[in-house]
């Protein structure tokens, strides 16, 4: 009985060490790439605009927001948490939250 209670508390927390590790890691490169997408997509928008406004194109601005509606509207729905996260709770607590600490860090 000795034996069964170490290995679950092992694995248990081998689960948490690896899941805020790998969280963490995921987190911090996350951020950088969103720093990165986020910048590419200022110069983008503002090169548009600038197109725009010496009348090299026209924008459709109707189009673009029934586009933008479309996509937040299925961005924004509430999905059912499938079987598969509830069963290693863990791991996905200790991501979480490194995902959280390495998005802050980085």
């Amino acid at each position: 009985m000795e034996k069964l209670s170490t290995d679950v508390f092992g694995s248990a927390t081998t689960q948490l060490g690896f899941g805020a590790i790998v969280g963490f890691v995921i987190g911090y490169a996350a951020k950088k790439i969103v720093k990165l997408l986020v910048i590419f997509l200022g110069i983008f928008f503002v090169s548009l605009q600038y197109l725009a406004y010496q009348g090299y194109l026209t924008i459709n601005y109707a189009k673009f927001q029934e586009a933008f509606e479309l996509w937040a509207g299925k961005m924004f729905q509430t999905p059912a948490i499938p079987a598969f996260v509830t069963s290693g709770i863990p791991f996905y607590g200790s991501f979480a939250a490194g995902l959280f600490l390495g998005f802050k860090k980085g």
